[in-house]
């Protein structure tokens, strides 16, 4: 028990849809509206308008549709109201500066420097539905299987094992490589109807405002030089570092607007200080009918872990189409390498406790490789002394926290949030950027659905609130810490084989792999699984009756000759030969050595098998 307590994060790090996350922002200093991509130079770079197109403050701006937030649920949102809209205008706002050039690789080549993304199903299906999956498959690389090094593996002994049982193939790519290429999608196919613009601040100002036929919204220059990493946070909290001219903002009305700002939740916040308000001006019998205020739900993070980012390049006998893996048994390191590009050129993430020596910048290079050695020498032989004092001297990165918006996500008629504005969970399992995007879908149905924009933002609020909420407390479950985590995660994942493997009519595989398959709702997950857990307490509960009839005769006889009570007899009998089946099945699960990845390996080992 003590070993799955350390051990639960293990599995969290192994998945295909595990990232690689970054801090340092590679976008170039400049800010600019309506931008357009440049081949002046070696490097592809933003070209930037003349200050002449910016709006004066005194100036008021009006658009049929406004995206806040560039990022890829931003811009993908930004292409669905083009594509449905073609005679409307779409306006997108980002704190940020634009995007580097998707096929720039003298800036793609310092592969620890980006946060890595896993397109599982859901997001490809998006994209492809859109029609701009191929262009990111293009700069994509896939990762068709896993190789992993258990903690009592030798440096030789890495088990491969290739995916046979997914509806598509992860595909890896850095996020703003992600976000190039949308954003030259739009230049290059919607410039007259998609207006991007780069380095503005939006603070909402009236959500009805024209007789609730528009929203009013605050427009002001920010310079943002450096980007946190979308997947991170500090101690400092959500929003990127910068200065707004907040003196010098002017006004934009939009008949739609759509939140994709990620942590930042500038909209988010904005409807939950008005909610809030709202509330507080109600009595107390008003709220007892009263719809419950907006809020965003955030989890203190209980199993904090910290990271730095790796860059590995990998033998030329390595398979470059794979996620490598290994951890340590006391649960100390936890280390994960995705396919940077198609070169064999990784990036990997070192995750450590938070409080750990080495979790934190500036500690002893020399220490570092000792550990290095130690722990994971399959991969310290890839570094060279220079990567190793890199790592050693860089600050760690957090995790986000858990967080999800509701009970609805609108704000009246013409203003919601989608990705993660709406739901932020940490980047384990690529459900995140892979939500996000899936976000935009179902929001594309809730407008064919409807005859109306209020209609379609309330729609939409319907189908994906529950949705968030779900997926938030999905995740959460999967890493809590201790005892906890070992009865929401581990047992879970092992009745689950077990039963599964028996019953595969009957009980549905574990939680990680429903997560991935297509079709299924993440609040019909959850739902699925009570049902399993309902059902494997019934099949044991049964199991135990039975045993208990089929061995009274037997009892009759031991209680006659030992003279004891028939009752306890047949209490001890049952339960031992309960205990003796489940401990037969469990037997693998319960070895010192045994982590969750293994768990997992084994179960999908044997779904392959069928």
């Amino acid at each position: 028990m003590a070993y799955f307590r350390t051990r639960i994060v293990s599995v969290l790090m192994l998945l295909p849809l595990a990232q690689c996350f970054s801090s340092i922002n590679p976008r170039a200093a400049a800010t600019s509206v309506g931008t357009k991509y440049s081949s002046t130079s070696q490097l592809h770079v933003i070209a930037q308008p003349s200050t002449e197109q910016l709006p004066s403050s005194k100036e008021h701006v009006k658009t049929d549709s406004l995206v806040v937030g560039a990022g890829p649920a931003g811009l993908l949102t930004a292409i669905m109201l083009a594509k449905k809209f073609p005679d409307q205008k779409v306006m997108v706002f980002d704190r940020l500066d634009p995007p580097p050039s998707p096929t720039d690789e003298d800036i793609w080549s310092d592969v620890a420097r980006f946060y890595l993304i896993g397109l599982g199903s859901r997001g490809q299906n998006a994209l492809r539905h859109f029609g701009v999956w191929d262009e990111v498959e293009a700069v994509a690389t896939a990762v068709v299987g896993r190789k992993d090094w258990s903690p009592e593996s030798g440096a030789e002994d890495g088990v491969e094992r290739i995916f046979t049982d997914r509806p598509c193939m992860t595909q890896v790519l850095p996020r703003d490589k992600l976000v190039g290429v949308l954003h030259k999608h739009i230049t290059d196919n919607y410039d007259d109807r998609i207006e991007l613009n780069y380095g503005y601040e939006i603070e909402p100002e009236d959500f009805e405002a024209e007789d609730n036929s528009a929203v009013r919204l605050s427009v002001s220059r920010c310079d943002v030089k450096v980007r946190k990493n979308p997947a991170e946070e500090g101690n400092a909290g959500d929003k990127e570092s910068g200065i707004c001219d907040v003196e010098d903002a002017y006004s934009v009305t939009a008949n739609l607007v759509i939140a994709a700002d990620g942590t930042s939740r500038t909209i988010a916040n904005e409807m939950e200080k008005n909610d809030q308000l709202a509330w507080e001006a109600l009595n107390t019998i008003q709220r007892l009918f009263a719809e419950k205020p907006f809020k965003v739900r955030r989890y203190e993070d209980d199993n904090r872990r910290v990271y730095k980012t790796v860059p590995m390049k990998i033998p030329a006998d390595w398979r470059p189409d794979l996620n490598f893996s290994a951890r340590t048994k006391d649960g100390r390191i936890n280390y994960d390498a995705l396919p940077a590009d198609r070169e064999g050129n990784y990036c990997g993430v070192l995750l450590v406790k938070e409080g750990d020596e080495f979790a934190a910048a500036d500690t002893d290079p020399i220490k570092f490789r000792a550990l290095l050695d130690e722990t994971l020498p399959q991969f310290s032989a890839l570094l060279d002394d220079e990567t190793v004092e890199g790592i050693a001297k860089k600050p760690v990165s957090y995790l986000p926290s858990f967080r999800y918006a509701g009970p609805r996500l609108n704000q009246g008629d013409r203003t919601l949030i989608l990705g993660d504005s709406a739901h932020t969970v940490k980047p384990y399992f690529g459900l995140g950027a892979n939500s996000a995007l899936e976000d935009v879908k179902i929001l594309e149905e809730a407008i064919n659905e409807t005859g109306s924009i209020p209609e379609a933002v309330h729609l939409f609020s319907k189908k994906r609130a529950k949705e968030s909420e779900s997926l938030v407390k999905i995740s959460r479950e999967l890493d809590r810490p201790g005892k906890l985590g070992f009865l929401t995660f581990i047992l879970p994942l092992i009745m689950d084989s077990i039963f599964h493997g028996m019953l595969p009519k009957l009980f549905a595989p574990n939680t990680i792999s429903m997560l991935q398959k297509e079709g299924i709702s993440f609040t019909g997950v959850r739902r699925r699984k009570r049902f399993d857990r309902l059902g494997q307490v019934a099949l044991i509960g049964t199991g135990v009756a039975v045993a208990t009839t089929a061995v009274k005769a037997l009892v009759k006889v031991v209680a006659r000759v030992s003279g004891k009570n028939s009752g306890t007899i047949v209490a001890g009998m049952s339960s031992f030969l309960a205990i003796a089946f489940l401990f037969k099945k469990m037997a693998f699960f319960f070895k010192g050595n045994i982590s969750p990845a293994d768990v997992l390996t084994r179960t999908n080992d044997k779904e392959d098998m069928k």
